[in-house]
């Protein structure tokens, strides 16, 4: 069997062939418009292929709270498929806390919508939620991108329900692919790598995969598209970098705390810190920046080790 990775380029994202479609108009362009409908077919079929799937219809993304003073929600995209299934595909760039808690909040929105006021029976057609998430949820090298979750008996394993259902395709957990690979393993990390990539890899000749780079393809989009992209890419950099600079500035504030207080409370408050303020995993760079701004402040290399263990 063929052992191939696709081609790269180190070009900066500016100046990529492809778009990064995980960002929010530009996922939505891709898989949420009528034009984008095929592609969208053609995913959901890959990630529930026990749906079965002909054609969908595209909901409305917002979603006001019945009771007053609540919170409603806006779904990056929400769909119906023709026996009445309904999908909520939504995509997280960064770690976020409670996430997990938000899927369930989102989902009981397509579950009210479809119980109507007066109704004896609580029937409702399956709803699915998809997350696809361009971060490592569960760090580890087992190979396990895709977590699916239900509601089962906790002894036996039992389903309690078929009607609601939760899946979570981690991206960049698929490090590289073969020919031998599975079409969903090659979408995830097509999504993951689109904007380093100089050309669409040659394991990636199914139609899903055409529809995917077309929709991408910067030199297709209308010259307003252009100067939108490059304005989106500018504030998700900004908004990156702003991350990062957030956890390091607030490890560092509770290291600086610690060392009045004591070093194990400090540690522990620089983590949780870090934590709220960063939003997001530290990585191999920025594990770098910190041990150098610890041996500056007087850490010895055994505190630094436990430090970021």
């Amino acid at each position: 069997m063929k052992n191939s990775n696709p081609t790269f380029s180190a070009s900066s994202e500016a100046t990529s062939r492809y778009a990064n479609v995980l960002l929010d108009y530009w996922f939505k362009r891709s898989f949420g418009s009528e034009s984008g409908k095929r592609l969208m077919i053609l995913t959901l079929r890959e990630i529930l292929p026990e749906a079965d799937i002909s054609d969908i219809t595209y909901g409305n993304k917002e979603h006001p709270n019945p009771f007053p003073g609540s919170h409603g929600v806006i779904f990056d995209i929400e769909c119906t498929s023709g026996d009445g299934s309904r999908f909520i595909v939504e995509v997280q760039l960064a770690r976020q806390a409670w996430f997990m808690e938000r899927a369930l909040f989102y989902s009981s929105f397509a579950i009210q919508e479809q119980v109507l006021r007066g109704q004896d029976s609580y029937e409702f057609m399956p709803v699915y939620f998809i997350a696809l998430m361009d971060f490592e949820f569960h760090p580890g090298n087992d190979g396990r991108f895709v977590y699916r979750y239900n509601l089962l008996d906790v002894k036996t394993g039992e389903l309690m329900t078929d009607r609601i259902s939760y899946t979570f395709l981690e991206l960049p957990k698929v490090r590289s692919i073969t020919e031998g690979s599975s079409n969903l393993e090659k979408l995830c990390y097509a999504l993951h790598n689109m904007t380093v990539l100089k050309n669409r890899p040659p394991e990636m000749a199914s139609e899903i995969f055409e529809l995917l780079f077309s929709s991408a393809e910067i030199a297709k989009f209308a010259p307003e598209e252009k100067i939108k992209y490059e304005y989106d890419m500018t504030t998700e950099r900004d908004i990156r970098n702003q991350i990062a600079y957030s956890r390091e500035e607030g490890l560092a504030e509770g290291l600086e705390k610690g060392r009045a207080e004591g070093l194990e409370k400090g540690l522990e408050k620089g983590r949780e810190e870090g934590r709220v303020e960063g939003k997001a995993e530290g990585k191999a760079e920025e594990r770098r920046h910190i041990i150098k701004k610890l041996k500056e402040k007087g850490f010895s290399d055994e505190e630094v080790a436990s430090i970021l263990e």
